[in-house]
């Protein structure tokens, strides 16, 4: 079999192995791909970068530009532009994972070399995320590019590739820096040791094959090292200038250089060190822990277990995610993945087959026990948002925590008490499901409607302000000294876990509480 038609074959494999659980795990998604869908549902209609169509340009949206690449898919709306996130990212994973699969395969010829690949099917995180609307698919293809590109001849491509990541997710910049910086080192012309006649089959991992700059017989050793500086100079280029270049842009446009999020939710070190320990134990790298296998690695597959290290310490540093399935360190994994195909030809087959098999029992157990669940997440997102349009209409401002899924529900002007795209509320104190909301600001804004979110099992009770809700900010304006004069209910949501009461001004006069699928009045209980 000739080296292309294996290249092609091995591809196929691991684009296969990225797309399957990309499918099955399609209807995953979260209510933050639905804000950068109404933006880029008001950039196509003309009406510029903003959320609320009559509202002021905000920074919204942490990876900046995301919403342009989806406007030409918006004009029918968010939930359009929702779909056509959800197949770009899907499409990008899948050919980044052809890639990743043949780099893979250029680690050594040991057979079990290909342990690594059953990482990526494996997965849960690697497949619902790449699917789920938001920019990690894209993101996550270009931590693999970073990865991959570098062990196939390309370090200076794989820079770039980096740097385009950590513009978009700027707790990346680490990873991209690393990585950029190990590739100096990566074999050349796709694992091909330097100096190897064409065509000579590689034989495992091994010092000799780091990369060498080809300076010709005559260059003596300053040129060869001026050599290696530019290269390392030209790489964290790459890796970091497009990350310089986003904070400038927001520096001039919105007056801070780090995204209205990183106000809005204020890091949390022992939240982070937590998040980060979790994601670690269950995605995967844990078939990295191979102290005797690391001083056998050549340094560019060190450079990428360093990558890692150092992406997990800024994604702790950042205070972690609220979302599920280990968003924030998803791009990282595809380098995980080829650095435990090093590990892999480099260590005893028993002790591979020991970490792989601890790899995946930690990701079959995110698959089977949140799996099922995640994959239900879309279906029931655009369940609430058709039982609730109704009891929407005719409201001019809506006040609510997720603003996602409202944005696709109703076009008023929506006051995010989040603050992920609002300033004002952005720099209120508390994180961003706990901010202290005054009640001064309801009225100042004009707000004629809230939806607040029931807490897990919790029935709406009478009056509705003694009711629980699911987060400090609903909980906190439900205690506001008038509110249960001010407001009325008049829907509740009836999807299990997405229990949404939608309540209007008293000049309201609804009539009893209803939901899409039944009337719902208040309880008592």
């Amino acid at each position: 079999m000739t080296r292309a038609r294996r290249s092609w074959l091995v591809a196929l494999a691991g684009a296969l192995a990225a797309l399957i659980p990309a499918l099955a795990l399609s209807g995953f998604t979260v209510d933050d791909a639905l804000i950068t869908a109404r933006y880029a549902h008001h950039v196509a209609l003309g009406l510029g970068y903003r959320f609320n169509a009559a509202g002021p340009v905000t920074d919204g949206v942490t990876p900046l530009g995301w919403a342009f690449v989806l406007a030409p898919f918006a004009a029918q709306g968010p939930l359009a532009a929702l779909v056509a996130a959800k197949w770009i990212g899907a499409a990008a994973w899948t050919f980044s994972a052809g890639a990743l699969a043949i780099a893979i395969d250029r680690v050594s010829d040991r057979p079990v070399r290909f342990a690594a690949l059953a990482l990526l099917p494996a997965s849960a995180p690697l497949g619902a995320w790449s699917a789920a609307g938001m920019e990690t698919g894209v993101v996550l293809a270009l931590g693999a590019l970073a990865a991959a590109l570098p062990a196939l001849g390309r370090p200076l491509a794989g820079a770039g590739c980096a740097g385009v990541a950590a513009a978009l997710r700027p707790e990346l910049l680490p990873f991209a820096l690393v990585v950029a910086l190990a590739a100096q080192v990566a074999p050349r012309r796709g694992g091909e040791r330097p100096g190897a006649a064409a065509g000579e089959p590689e034989r495992g991992p091994s010092r000799a094959r780091e990369r060498e700059p080809d300076v010709g017989p005559t260059a003596g050793p300053s040129r060869a090292a001026a050599m290696r500086w530019t290269g390392a100079l030209a790489a964290v280029a790459l890796a970091g200038l497009p990350f310089v270049a986003v904070a400038l842009i927001r520096l001039s446009v919105f007056g801070r250089p780090a995204p209205l999020a990183a106000l809005a939710k204020a890091p949390d070190a022992a939240l982070g060190a937590r998040y980060a320990l979790a994601c670690f134990l269950l995605t995967g790298p844990l078939s990295l822990v191979a102290p005797l296998a690391w001083r056998a690695l050549p340094a560019w597959p060190r450079g990428l277990l360093a990558a890692v290290v150092a992406h997990f310490l800024a994604v702790a540093a950042a205070g972690g995610d609220w979302m599920p399935l280990s968003r924030l360190v998803v791009p990282a994994l595809p380098a995980a993945a080829l650095a435990a195909a090093y590990v892999a030809s480099a260590a005893d087959t028993r002790a591979t087959a020991l970490r792989i098999a601890l790899a995946l029992a930690g990701e079959l157990f995110v698959a089977l026990r949140i799996g099922p669940t995640a994959a239900r997440v879309g279906a029931e997102r655009s369940r609430v948002v058709e039982e609730l349009r109704g009891p929407l209409a005719g409201a001019g401002v809506v006040a609510a925590l997720d603003v996602g899924w409202l944005g696709a529900a109703t076009g008023a002007t929506i006051v995010d008490l989040a603050g992920v795209t609002d300033p004002v509320i952005a720099a209120l104190p508390g994180g961003h499901t706990t901010k202290r909301i005054p009640g001064s600001l309801l009225d100042a804004r004009g707000v004629d409607t809230l939806v607040l979110l029931l807490a897990e099992g919790q029935p709406l009770a009478a009056p509705w302000t003694t009711s629980r809700f699911a987060r400090g900010v609903e909980q906190h304006l439900a205690r506001l000294p008038g509110a249960g004069e001010a407001f009325a209910p008049v829907a509740v949501s009836g999807v299990p876990h997405l229990r949404y009461v939608v309540l209007r001004r008293a000049a309201y006069t609804p009539h009893a509480p209803r939901s899409g699928s039944a009337p719902s009045a208040p309880s008592t209980r």
